[in-house]
Parts: structure tokens; C-alpha cells; sequence
């Protein structure tokens, strides 16, 4: 499912009297508030669903698949989604 799908899901779940437009501002409002709050650092738990969270990953030697040259990559902040227990009963 991509965005233009959520969207018309939620679009669906709204009702008749909801718009494209405003389904698609709550898709957004969502994701733009996931994404505040991980940018702050603090971890989105959304109950039966599953938890957003950022994760420190160290710097670490890599090698180039390509030469076998050994490269340094540099430590990062990535996104970690761990899925709650309803949603992994219904997979």
C-alpha cells in the first residue's frame, strides 16, 4: 500500500461526508507528528500496532563489495520499528 492508498482507505473509514482533501490531511497530520516527535528523540508507541523509535547505530569498518577496499562509516541515527502483539497475532 502506498500513500494514495491510505489515504483512500482512510478516506473510506471517514465516511461519505469526509473529502480526498481531508483524509489526506489526517494521513498527513499523523506522519508529520511521528516525525516531530522522533526528530525530538522520543519514541512514537502506537498500542496494538507497534513502536517508532530512534536508534544510535556506532561508526564501524565496512568493506566496498566492488574493490574489497575497507571504508570507515560514519556513526547514524536510524528508525526502528518494532510491531506490537496485535498486530504480529494478525500476520
Amino acid at each position: 500500500m502506498n500513500k494514495a492508498e491510505l489515504v483512500e482507505s482512510v478516506q473510506k473509514s471517514l465516511g461519505k461526508e469526509a473529502s480526498k482533501a481531508q483524509a489526506e490531511r489526517a494521513v498527513e497530520a499523523v506522519v508529520d507528528g511521528i516525525k516531530a516527535s522522533l526528530k525530538k528523540g522520543k519514541a512514537v508507541q502506537l498500542v496494538g500496532f507497534g513502536t517508532f523509535k530512534v536508534v544510535q547505530r556506532k561508526a564501524r569498518t565496512g568493506v566496498n563489495p566492488k574493490t574489497g577496499e575497507k571504508i570507515k562509516i560514519k556513526a547514524s541515527k536510524n528508525v526502528k520499528f518494532s510491531a506490537g502483539k496485535d498486530l504480529k497475532s494478525k500476520l
